[in-house]
């Protein structure tokens, strides 16, 4: 691992004594600017809340969520959650409430339109809301801040522009839509009206990115693997594999968040125990 990229786990964080086993699996991750981090646990479904240091602080969600995924935290520290038995995408305030749902809940879209098991949901510099849609189609959506369809792109295939699973998505300073196209071991770059860019394929399964202030690019791939690159695709550090990990995957390392702290949170989806793993940059 590069010097410049060492980090050491946080050893059983969130388990502790005032701390919360997750009790369930999973999927997503992201923290916010208070230092809190929030965690999409699939059955039962919740948002588990928990500081830095994994004392736990409560549940948001309980009664609305029917099985969240992938997460993101907004500017104003509003956290938007994918739920993909719902077909929604989920945005809760600061305080737990929900203050806005897109897609109809329990009902999914019709052929190309929001949402058939979503996957993540994004807002880019403009405001606009990007959704990875994901595990019952092949789509990309773009929303208006005022909650408009603006317009859609995507297919089934291994081409250009077409998916085999838009898993996660990231938009970036320059409203450059990264697309995790997991089963074909890719992400894809388009720019924001949908038009093809590239692509990077130096990726085995990747899961979920995450772009830093200073344009690092980390990459959470399985079955245990995480690749760091600069915005320009070169590899910085990469570990996991090989047992060059810091601390170890179970079994498939599933999202990832950077906090303001430079912490890595990585969430795993695994047969022997579900957890996040905190990774201290030192």
């Amino acid at each position: 691992m590069s010097a410049t990229y060492n980090y050491e786990v946080v050893e059983h964080w969130g388990l502790g004594p005032q701390g919360r086993p997750m009790g369930g699996v999973v999927p997503g991750v992201a923290a916010d600017a208070r230092g809190r981090v929030f965690v999409a646990r699939r059955h039962p479904p919740a948002l588990l809340v928990y500081d830095r240091d994994g004392v736990y602080l409560g549940t948001w969600g309980a009664d609305l969520l029917g099985n969240p995924h992938l997460l993101w935290v907004d500017g104003e520290d509003q956290v938007y959650a994918a739920d993909t038995d719902n077909h929604t995408i989920r945005c809760f305030n600061p305080q737990g409430e929900l203050v806005h749902t897109w897609g109809t809940p329990g009902v999914p879209g019709a052929p190309d339109q929001p949402f058939n098991q979503p996957t993540k949901a994004m807002r880019g510099p403009s405001g606009d809301l990007y959704v990875a849609d994901g595990y019952g189609q092949f789509r990309i959506h773009r929303f208006a801040a005022a909650g408009e369809l603006l317009h859609s792109w995507g297919s089934g295939g291994t081409g250009p522009g077409q998916f085999a699973l838009p898993h996660s998505l990231w938009v970036d300073r320059d409203e450059r839509v990264w697309a995790v196209d997991r089963e074909n071991n890719r992400i894809q770059r388009f720019d924001s009206e949908g038009r093809y860019l590239d692509e990077w394929t130096d990726l085995v399964t990747p899961m979920d990115l995450f772009i830093t202030s200073d344009n690092t690019v980390y990459i959470v791939e399985a079955p245990s693997r995480v690749s760091i690159f600069n915005l320009e695709g070169h590899l910085l550090a990469r570990w996991g594999e090989d047992g060059s990990a810091p601390g170890q995957f179970a079994d498939s390392p599933h999202s990832i968040w950077v906090d303001e702290e430079g912490s890595l949170y990585i969430g795993e989806v695994a047969t022997l125990h579900d957890r996040v793993q905190k990774f201290r940059r030192v």
